[in-house]
């Protein structure tokens, strides 16, 4: 695989429907809630909203043709610790997360996309301000290792836990911050979204897993 470099700049102005970013609210099809979960103690609440990636700007990247080439990918996940809002039950670490740890939405038409905010009862995380992403086959000049199809250099062992071996990253995305949020997982590590080959072929992401990678 080759990897897709995510890089991130400030957004002028309330960004469009539909485009690639990370944070803000998602754009979701019309009448679509926030995905949320329930947590240990019964209670409702709001998965991260991490990113949304519009497939048609990163189809001239796929080079391998790995994901469709129309719609949007969401990234969702339990997080909110590494935000700084609460700790730990809930957090993904460093073992192959259950597949309920993480919520990615696949959106084939974006042509009825709106922004949704979360309404439920649970404990509300004020997602960061959107910023814009761009791609690239390069790395670029910051240290940030936000990529698709990334490879898996920061993980310590050759392969991931049965049975999870091979699984390609589908997005990593690497602790950073900004003017408005700083988002650190455990020492300044990765989070790394995990997918089965078959599924990533037949374009099912119903079970994608994650993983906190730090030394």
């Amino acid at each position: 695989m080759v990897p897709v470099h995510l890089h991130l700049s400030e957004l002028s102005g309330k960004p469009d429907k539909g485009i690639s970013r990370f944070w803000g609210n998602p754009d979701l099809p019309c009448g679509t809630d926030f995905p949320s979960y329930t947590d240990e103690n019964g209670e409702e609440c709001p998965y991260v909203f991490l990113c949304q990636i519009n497939l048609k700007e990163l189809a001239l990247y796929d080079k391998e043709n790995l994901l469709p080439h129309e719609g949007i990918l969401s990234f969702f996940a339990k997080i909110a610790g590494y935000l700084g809002y609460y700790s730990g039950a809930d957090c993904i670490g460093g073992s192959i997360s259950a597949r309920e740890d993480v919520k990615v939405l696949y959106f084939p038409d974006n042509e009825s996309l709106e922004e949704t905010v979360y309404a439920g009862k649970g404990p509300a995380v004020d997602s960061p301000s959107p910023l814009k992403m761009d791609f690239s086959t390069e790395p670029g000049l910051r240290p940030d290792d936000h990529a698709v199809f990334a490879l898996p250099e920061h993980r310590p062992w050759e392969n991931w836990d049965a049975p999870f071996e091979d699984w390609p990253i589908l997005l990593q995305v690497d602790s950073f911050e900004g003017k408005d949020f700083g988002l650190n997982f455990m020492d300044v590590g990765v989070l790394d979204f995990i997918i089965s080959p078959s599924d990533l072929e037949r374009h099912v992401f119903d079970d994608v897993r994650a993983i906190v990678l730090s030394s």
